[in-house]
């Protein structure tokens, strides 16, 4: 320990730029990492994280497909996978690639999936630090770490568990070690950059082209200067390369950046069956890069470029306002250190003579010197219109806007945007910082004021101590409205969930709601049931009542149903959450179902519904109660109409009410397998307001048999007879007009 500790020691005194940078890329990383833990603690409204945490727990369990067997998979699909039937058995993969999940197992392993987030962030800021310290100096690659880790997108998305982040992470360090091997001519560092493009690849491939593409462009640019500059050796014969190490730079960078390629369309083999076939095409062939009918479940739009001209304008707006450090202090400073770097390579530019030299003199650019500062600032510089123009041809920002998620999360589509603003905001701040000091040491001089540069430097710091409010000011005005909404979306979350808080599932089934359709953890992503369907609990959507009563076949657990009480918005409003325990009766059963009385009610009907008729009966004696309390006054808030209904054996009916008519007879008969029978009470009061309580209970009429689940969905609907989830039964706690109320019991007919 002591030895580390001096080790440090000695580090911080002759490097103190990278003990510092080491403190801050840890700083982001814990900062990351709170917020994962924190902000997103039932993770953000983006339900493609669940995709991804499903997919790494697969990888964890060595498996690549999801395979319900006997369990009907609908009821068990999890949100954008892939349904694919081989030889007869059913087999599900996700729709995105395995390298991001790969990412976030890792995370698992060291004991909390949120760990890998952490490190994906600090890697990155590590990455950047780098970046700028080539491009530049490492005052810039120190100051591009806060700046990047300012900007609400970089908070935000690297705290959910989406693959931006992590191919951001890959391409950063495809760079970084690409830069290394221009400069060196390392093989292994240009090995290195091969398999971080490759990784990136593989995990997005069109974000990794386009940060390539400047990349590739100046490795295009070094083989045809080398090119020109060889030349034809009449004593061997052939050509003769004089920059040799610039192709064998290229080449070690091809060479395993191809081979991942080949990875990537192997693994389509595998899971779609073709090479070609993406898995997110196999699950929406519409839904890529390019002009036309774009598609995706059930919204489709045709892209024009029209359209994404007008998507792009406006992305490009709110990204360099409102999700970079600062804003557009940020963005300006931005500006300045790409006027930074244009101002350092003015001899470049200006005529020959201008500033007294030649143009023999001045630089030029030789792939085999290595890669300068100068040619890193302009790649790096170049990602800003390859991410923007290129993603203007794929209509996912489009959807993004639409369905609102950029708003919560940024333009995540362009995160790879930030790398270079962090850069070159870094540089515009040490430039002005630096041109400060300089201005006034000069104009002192001029002044006849001794001042020296180190009394410049501290009116410069004091300058900066004075305006940093300013600066707080507006980077508190970015983060404020992204951060709230995403606070307001996570307390939401949590009343939900909150039945589940302390509970622990033995071999569990869990029903849960469909507000979005037959999928699986959407919205209710927190939910999961890991890799496959033999764990401690097992989430199925609540689907038909066949689909239900073959759910609870296959399964053979204890059930439970997750329901709630409102309109699902997102988690933009809460909700009244409750689980219950399910039983599941092998014979006919005897109910007793208590409604309460509402307050403005006059009259009462009470029906029995299946699919194969109905019956009514009436309630003379309650109607009377409720008549004569009414003209007396008395307080009715405990008035209850009791039914006492029996489901089975072929047969539902009320046993403790008159008889009224209907479709058929007393009793209602039950339809074959899996239906519902439905216990439906009417309220109605003054002005033709009513409040109907309506029992649906799931019930399958086989040749074995009459099996029923109890208890039934209750729903207390107003204004109509049928109503959704607004309208659910949570208990007394539930917010109702005065009156309602529900008690129930069942038990096995004798």
């Amino acid at each position: 320990m002591r030895s580390l500790l001096r080790r440090v020691g000695v580090a911080a005194c002759e490097r103190p730029e990278r003990v510092l940078a080491a403190f801050l890329t840890l700083a982001v990383g814990v900062l990351v990492y709170e917020l994962a833990i924190d902000l997103f603690a039932y993770h953000s409204v983006n339900d493609d994280e669940g995709v991804y945490l499903y997919q790494a727990a697969m990888l964890l369990e060595g498996k690549l497909f999801l395979r319900p067997g006997a369990i009907p998979w609908d009821a068990v699909r999890p949100w954008f996978f892939v349904v694919d039937e081989v030889g007869g058995d059913v087999r599900m993969y996700g729709k995105y690639s395995p390298v991001a999940p790969a990412v976030f197992a890792v995370g698992r392993l060291l004991g909390d999936w949120n760990i890998a987030l952490g490190l994906v962030a600090a890697g990155t800021a590590a990455g950047v630090y780098l970046l700028g310290s080539a491009a530049f100096d490492r005052r810039v690659g120190l100051l591009s770490i806060p700046l990047l880790a300012g900007s609400p997108l970089f908070l935000l998305t690297s705290s959910t568990f989406l693959s931006y982040a992590p191919t951001t992470a890959l391409n950063v360090a495809f760079a970084v070690a690409y830069v290394r091997a221009a400069r060196t001519g390392s093989r292994r560092w240009g090995a290195g950059a091969g398999v971080a493009i490759g990784i990136a690849f593989f995990a997005r491939p069109y974000t990794a082209v386009l940060f390539a593409l400047p990349f590739i462009a100046h490795t295009l640019v070094s083989l045809g200067v080398s090119w020109r500059r060889s030349g034809w050796s009449p004593r061997l014969g052939d050509w003769q390369v004089r920059d040799r190490t610039v192709f064998a730079r290229s080449l070690a960078i091809a060479i395993p950046g191809a081979a991942f390629v080949g990875l990537t369309l192997a693994y389509n083999a595998v899971v779609t069956g073709d090479v070609l076939t993406f898995p997110y095409a196999a699950f929406a062939p519409n839904d890529g890069i390019g002009f036309g009918t774009r598609e995706i479940l059930n919204y489709e739009r045709e892209y024009t470029p029209e359209l994404a001209a007008d998507v792009t304008a406006r992305v490009t707006e709110d990204f360099f306002t409102e999700w970079v450090a600062a804003g557009t202090i940020g963005t300006a400073l931005a500006a300045v250190g790409v006027l930074a770097a244009v101002w350092r390579e003015r001899d470049r530019f200006l005529p020959a003579g201008l500033l007294d030299d030649d143009a023999e003199s001045r630089p030029r650019f030789d792939p085999a010197s290595g890669m300068s500062e100068s040619e890193v600032a302009v790649v790096l510089f170049a990602v800003l219109p390859a991410v923007f123009l290129g993603e203007a041809y794929f209509w996912g920002t489009h959807n993004g806007l639409r369905n609102g998620l950029i708003d919560l999360l940024g333009p995540f589509y362009h995160f790879d945007a930030l790398v270079p603003v962090a850069v070159f905001g870094a540089a515009g701040v040490a430039f002005v910082c630096r041109g400060a000091v300089s201005l006034l040491s000069e104009r002192g001089r001029k002044l006849g004021v001794g001042l020296s540069r180190r009394r410049a430097r501290l009116l410069v710091l004091v300058g900066l101590i004075v305006t940093a409010p300013v600066v707080a000011s507006a980077e508190r005005a970015v983060l404020d409205d992204p951060f709230a909404a995403n606070e307001r979306r996570t307390e939401s979350l949590e009343a939900t969930y909150e039945p589940f808080e302390g509970r622990d599932f033995d071999d569990a089934l869990v029903f849960t709601p469909d507000p979005y359709g037959d999928w699986q953890a959407h919205p209710f992503q927190y939910l999961r049931y890991g890799s496959g369907y033999d764990g401690d609990v097992v989430y199925a959507t609540d689907g038909s009542p066949e689909r239900d009563l073959d759910v609870l076949a296959a399964m053979n657990r204890t059930p439970y149903r997750f329901t709630y009480r409102g309109d699902w918005t997102g988690a933009y409003n809460p909700v009244n959450p409750e689980i219950q325990r399910l039983r599941v009766f092998d014979e006919p059963v005897s109910a007793t179902t208590a409604v309460g009385v509402p307050a403005s009610a006059e009259s009462v009907s009470v029906r029995v519904e299946t699919p194969e008729g109905y019956a009514r009966y009436s309630v003379p004696d309650a109607a009377r109660s409720n008549e004569t309390a009414r003209s007396s006054g008395t307080d009715r808030s405990n008035e209850t109409v009791t039914v006492e209904w029996t489901i089975g054996p072929d047969a539902a009916r009320v046993e403790n009410l008159r008889y009224e008519g209907g479709s058929r007879w007393r009793s209602v008969p039950l339809a074959d397998d899996g239906a519902e029978v439905d216990l439906v009470v009417t309220f109605v009061g003054v002005g033709g307001s009513s409040v109907t309580y309506r029992q649906e209970v799931t019930v399958d009429n086989g040749e074995e048999g009459v099996r029923v689940v109890w208890p039934p969905e209750t729903r207390v609907c107003r204004l109509t007879t049928e109503c959704g989830y607004e309208g659910t039964w949570v208990g007394p706690d539930g917010d109702y007009v005065d009156g309602v109320s529900v008690e129930m019991d069942a038990r096995a007919a004798s």
